[in-house]
């Protein structure tokens, strides 16, 4: 049997839901540090563009039981049969064997939205707009990160930037490896809660890798075998069963609805 070929790194994200306060801080650092323009009517939630999602869910008890959760929802970045990839017919996405991470060209990407119907997660968008930034919001551009342009689709990239800012660092100063905190996403950066942990979920070392392990961990639709490389953590056991779609009727959710 042909043994599967690993990539150095495998970065992953964790998200405890316990901690998030649902202030929107993440979606916010996301779209200013990646260049995300701003659409010409941002209530058409349709055609809006947003690489962080923040949902808000319920355990569906009347009050004074009722309790609610919030969602932080970044790419999951797939880790096996990555939907995304196998439907792109330009392979404009393609899964990094060095990191793992889904990557998004923009210049190969035809704009079929294949990918954006196989996504079970909603997490890329299509551009229906060329790139507008109102006056004075241009300068907070980063020239690390370039612009779409419409016709394309769009996703989060775990800030694939700094990982090559953090990479050339680096070597730079000749070493072959850069520290945990020298490479961490816009969103674990700016989240006041602390809610977010990045890193290497290979290496045993990394927080991340860590909290994964942990045995309020879960996937999102883990049903469905795709394997994300973001985990969530949630101590309540109604937001573990929502997590994977289980219905109040099914045998698993029990009394607990």
């Amino acid at each position: 049997m042909k043994k599967e070929v690993k990539g150095k790194y495998k970065f992953g994200m964790v998200i405890n839901l316990d901690k998030c306060t649902g202030c929107g801080t993440c979606v916010v650092a996301c779209s200013a540090e990646n260049n995300v323009s701003v659409g010409p009517d941002e209530s058409d939630k349709e055609r809006f563009l947003s690489w962080m999602q923040l949902y808000r869910i319920n355990n569906g008890k009347p009050f004074p039981k009722t309790e609610y959760s919030y969602f932080p929802r970044p790419c999951m970045h797939c880790d096996h049969h990555t939907p995304c990839v196998f439907v792109c017919p330009p392979t404009a996405t393609d899964v990094d064997t060095e990191t793992g991470i889904v990557s998004q060209i923009y210049t190969r990407c035809i704009g079929c939205r294949y990918c954006q119907a196989a996504c079970p997660y909603d997490a890329r968008y299509f551009n229906w707009w060329d790139p507008v930034f109102p006056k004075g919001t241009e300068r907070h551009l980063s020239p690390e990160v370039s612009p779409r342009m419409r016709g394309v689709v769009e996703k989060c990239t775990f800030c694939h930037h700094r990982y090559m800012r953090a990479k050339t660092k680096a070597y730079a100063e000749g070493r072959r490896n850069f520290e945990e905190h020298e490479y961490i996403t816009a969103c674990s950066e700016a989240c006041p809660a602390q809610a977010i942990t990045f890193g290497d979920l290979n290496n045993p070392k990394h927080k991340v890798s860590q909290l994964a392990k942990s045995p309020h961990a879960f996937r999102l639709l883990e049903r469905l075998g795709t394997e994300p490389k973001v985990y969530y953590i949630s101590s309540k056991e109604w937001v573990r069963l929502a997590a994977d779609n289980y219905l109040p009727h099914e045998k698993k959710m029990g009394k607990s609805t």
